[in-house]
């Protein structure tokens, strides 16, 4: 793992999100896209090395809104970036880890993703990606 590439926050409405964390940071989102696959809004920050991503569910059948309903608003997972995304699916498995997807498939800002269920990482959703190639 090369590093912490963002942590994302769940959120019930992304316009009021991203108003309250413009100011607490100081400076503008520079992106929202849509994850038809994730179900959800996102919208970037950049901090220093570090992304913060704002996720609000598109429906009300979608992981964040699920999450929503059951925990409140709040932090929702933490990101890393790897350098071969594959590969670091096979050792996560071989290591015992339980993973929420059985390939790595598209997510937001040009990366390919996957997640490890939280019940083997004491509680923490994490998700690993890997820029998409060009």
């Amino acid at each position: 793992m090369k590093k912490v590439e963002h942590i994302g926050i769940a959120v019930k409405d992304i316009e009021d999100a991203n108003n309250i964390f413009a100011k607490l940071f100081n400076q503008n989102h520079y992106k929202v896209e849509q994850v038809q696959s994730e179900g959800v809004i996102t919208s970037f920050f950049k901090i220093g090395e570090t992304k913060i991503e704002l996720l609000q569910g598109t429906h009300q059948d979608s992981p964040i809104a699920k999450f929503i309903s059951k925990r409140g608003e709040g932090i929702h997972h933490i990101a890393f970036e790897v350098t071969d995304i594959d590969s670091e699916m096979d050792r996560l498995k071989s290591e015992g880890f339980e993973l929420i997807n059985s390939e790595a498939k598209d997510g937001a800002d040009n990366k390919k993703i996957f997640f490890v269920h939280p019940k083997t990482t004491n509680g923490v959703l994490i998700e690993l990606c890997q820029e998409k190639s060009s």
